[in-house]
């Protein structure tokens, strides 16, 4: 089971997901896919859908070489990585 060699698989890579970090807590990824800030958000926030008139700032980094931190904004997406770390911090509480 500690064998990540499978070669069942057809496919480049050999594991198909990554593991990123949203304020300390790990959440598997598709590796190499988009992730949104909605979708960052509601990994820290689960009810962030039901209440999309909050407001928060998300920051990432140990993201790609091109683009290794930055600020996720709403409605923009970031390409995950491995080990990939992200925060999340509500700036909208009412």
């Amino acid at each position: 089971m500690a064998d990540h060699k499978d070669k069942g698989h057809g496919g480049g890579g050999n594991d198909k997901t990554a593991t990123i970090i949203v304020e300390a807590t790990p959440h598997e990824w598709p590796k190499n896919e988009d992730i949104t800030y909605a979708q960052v958000v509601t990994l820290e926030f689960p009810d962030y859908p039901q209440h999309p008139e909050r407001t928060y700032s998300v920051t990432y980094k140990k993201g790609h070489g091109n683009k290794p931190e930055g600020v996720l904004s709403p409605g923009g997406s970031v390409k995950v990585k491995d080990g990939m770390e992200f925060n999340v911090t509500d700036t909208g509480q009412s």
